[in-house]
């Protein structure tokens, strides 16, 4: 009998996550069916460092990749036109059944397009969200990653629904989303192995976490400058993982005369970033969190923490209207506002199946696999 055959494309850490569920689910579909699912992983190389990318290869047991394109940063057009020629021979190498992309990266995006110029279809794996942003880049990545997929698993019923008013309403299923699956399979294994707390010498509710990484956040001096000392305004300490161009960029803010983490009594401690393990310990032990990541925003809702967006707007639209998240996307005092919530949130029961029920990589298999029986 022949076997399906899958390329699935990565580049950045929230993707690798999401493989790692789905990659898992196909290999339970193997030897519980005897029906046969072979993938290729190919990697981008969107994320190089090894503490943003290799650390979650092996602490999440992902297939290695059979190939890693090494595109590197570099501008949106610039690294996107780079994974598109290199990612064309590697899938023509292979010409797989179909092509599995996730998320709103540049990865995701050239993943594919590379593929549907070879007659490839794509699974798109966190399909139809939307922010109604369209300066977002991650924005028209997944518009346009929309609609040139053949199947389209939304993690939500808004995701769905958001396609239905685009007019797409075939190859589209709710699934649940991977993350959930991936924070409830994991969370015990980082309870077991992660050291972050004690190594950092924090308490369970006695700090904040904050991610921050986006270009809109990032790229603008001014509005870093707001964030920082929005941070700076918290009463607990405020724990930064911190991504190494946003290191950069402070670094430039803290020459321009505003340090995020030298005077004293000032609660922001920056780190490097850590693993996914670690993430989940520092994510459920939070008093709340401060972000701008979509994952992160999630993340904190599925261990019932209470989360301030540094956003105008969110792809996760479920969360804002069930009061687990404030957009704080304005000045120092919005977000010190908006943390001052947080630090009150009453802990509400954050079980209402927004995301599922921890088995959506299981179902995004069973569909792929009844596709292509019937293609």
């Amino acid at each position: 009998m022949r076997s399906m055959r899958i390329v699935t494309v990565v580049g950045a850490r929230p993707q690798f996550v999401k493989a790692a569920m789905v990659s898992a689910a196909m290999r339970r579909h193997n030897a519980e069916s005897g029906d046969s699912i072979v993938e290729r992983m190919i990697h981008t190389g969107q994320h190089y460092d090894a503490k943003l990318s290799q650390v979650f290869f092996d602490e999440l047991s992902i297939p290695p990749p059979v190939a890693n394109l090494d595109v590197g940063s570099g501008p949106h057009g610039d690294q996107t036109a780079r994974m598109l020629e290199r990612l064309e021979p590697a899938m023509r190498s292979e010409m797989p059944d179909a092509v599995v992309v996730y998320g709103d990266t540049n990865s995701t995006l050239a993943g594919a397009m590379a593929a549907v110029k070879l007659g490839i279809p794509v699974v798109h794996v966190e399909a139809g969200l939307r922010s109604q942003n369209r300066r977002m880049p991650e924005e028209i990545n997944r518009v346009l990653a929309d609609r040139i997929s053949t199947l389209l698993m939304c993690p939500t019923a808004a995701a769905v629904e958001n396609l239905h008013r685009e007019g797409i309403d075939v190859g589209v299923h709710r699934t649940g989303d991977v993350m959930y699956d991936a924070a409830r399979h994991y969370a015990a294994r980082a309870a077991e192995r992660s050291r972050v707390l004690s190594a950092l010498s924090l308490v369970p509710d006695g700090y904040v976490l904050a991610t921050v990484h986006r270009a809109e956040n990032t790229d603008d001096a001014d509005r870093l400058r707001e964030i920082v000392l929005g941070l700076r305004a918290s009463s607990l300490p405020v724990i930064w993982p911190i991504h190494p161009r946003t290191r950069a960029r402070l670094d430039a803010t803290r020459r321009n005369g505003l340090s995020p983490c030298s005077e004293p009594g000032n609660p922001i401690g920056l780190i490097e970033p850590v693993s996914y393990l670690d993430m989940l310990e520092l994510l459920r032990h939070a008093r709340f969190v401060v972000t701008d990541s979509g994952g992160v925003q999630k993340e904190a809702y599925f261990f019932g923490r209470p989360c301030v967006t540094l956003r105008r707007e969110t792809e996760w639209v479920e969360l804002v209207a069930a009061g687990w998240n404030r957009l704080a996307g304005g000045d120092e005092g919005e977000i010190a506002e908006a943390m001052q919530w947080a630090a009150r949130f009453d802990g509400r029961d954050a079980d209402s199946g927004l995301y599922g029920d921890g088995h959506a990589a299981e179902r995004i298999v069973e569909v792929m696999h009844r596709w292509w029986l019937e293609s």
